[in-house]
């Protein structure tokens, strides 16, 4: 058992299919060249409930695990384990997504729960904690059954 809370590898497939599943959602969801962090509770390309974080939104711990726990409760309600994703631009935001996994992981021990954080951008998916991910340089949907 790792010491280090998080997604260790190998990743299990079916982990690395959902994950790829939330950066296609983000490439195709989100156009703008700028924008700010999203944090999102569910699964990726079904249901989710989402977070927009603003910059005048100064969070402190505290109130990021109180947001985590609110948007698990549904989930959890119906005996669901959500996925946590935090989507984002490529760059330099390492200290805030160290901020949003100690939260994710804050609010997993209150809620009874083992929850992990993933970052998510275009390219690439991302586990803070272990800094375990998979990246892309061109990323393209699954074609459909013939």
């Amino acid at each position: 058992m790792p010491s280090v809370p998080g997604i260790h590898e190998p990743v299990p497939r079916a982990l690395q299919r959902v994950l790829r599943a939330a950066v296609l959602e983000h490439l195709s969801a989100e156009r703008r060249r700028t924008h700010p962090p999203v944090l999102h509770v569910g699964v990726p390309a079904r249901a989710a409930r989402c977070f927009e974080v603003r910059t005048e939104d100064r969070l402190d711990h505290a109130l990021r695990v109180e947001v985590v726990e609110a948007m698990c409760r549904a989930s959890l309600a119906r005996d669901f384990v959500p996925l946590v994703w935090l989507t984002r631009e490529e760059e330099g935001h390492d200290v805030e997504d160290l901020a949003w996994a100690a939260a994710v992981g804050a609010a997993g021990f209150e809620l009874g729960v083992s929850l992990d954080l993933v970052v998510v951008t275009r390219r690439w998916w991302r586990d803070p904690r272990t800094g375990v991910g998979r990246s892309w340089r061109r990323l393209r949907p699954p074609r459909p059954p013939d």
